[in-house]
């Protein structure tokens, strides 16, 4: 069975690197650059019963919805959606305090393909 990942991320270099190397480690990947977007697509998924497995949330899109603002609109959809947010300010307070936003987990940027296999494994299957 394929997993299915869906990322939201404004920056272009990072989706397509990233959309590499989820396809190299044999995952389904959606790729979003807006929040919206992230949101329309897991709601589109859910509606045929084809829940993503993974969702992972940059934290700051400009000029729309971020990781935070997409993951309340999900767990309002999906409160067994599992996400993990994704950032490189380990300051910020949904990095450290990842739980109380509703993330499963947390992508540190920049990642290798190792993190990324390593930490969605974590989300689908915990120990």
């Amino acid at each position: 069975m394929t997993h299915r990942i869906l990322l939201l991320d404004d920056e272009p270099a990072i989706c397509e690197i990233t959309s590499i190397l989820l396809k190299k480690l044999g995952y389904d990947a959606v790729i979003t650059s807006k929040g919206e977007d992230s949101i329309e697509a897991y709601r589109a998924a859910l509606d045929q019963g084809a829940r993503f497995d993974v969702v992972i949330l940059d934290l700051s899109v400009p000029g729309g919805p971020g990781g935070k603002e997409v993951i309340a609109a999900l767990l309002e959809m999906d409160p067994k959606v599992k996400a993990l947010v994704s950032s490189g300010d380990a300051n910020d307070p949904a990095v450290s305090r990842f739980r109380d936003f509703g993330f499963t987990g947390v992508l540190m940027k920049p990642y290798t393909k190792a993190v990324l296999d390593e930490t969605i494994k974590k989300v689908i299957s915990p120990e």
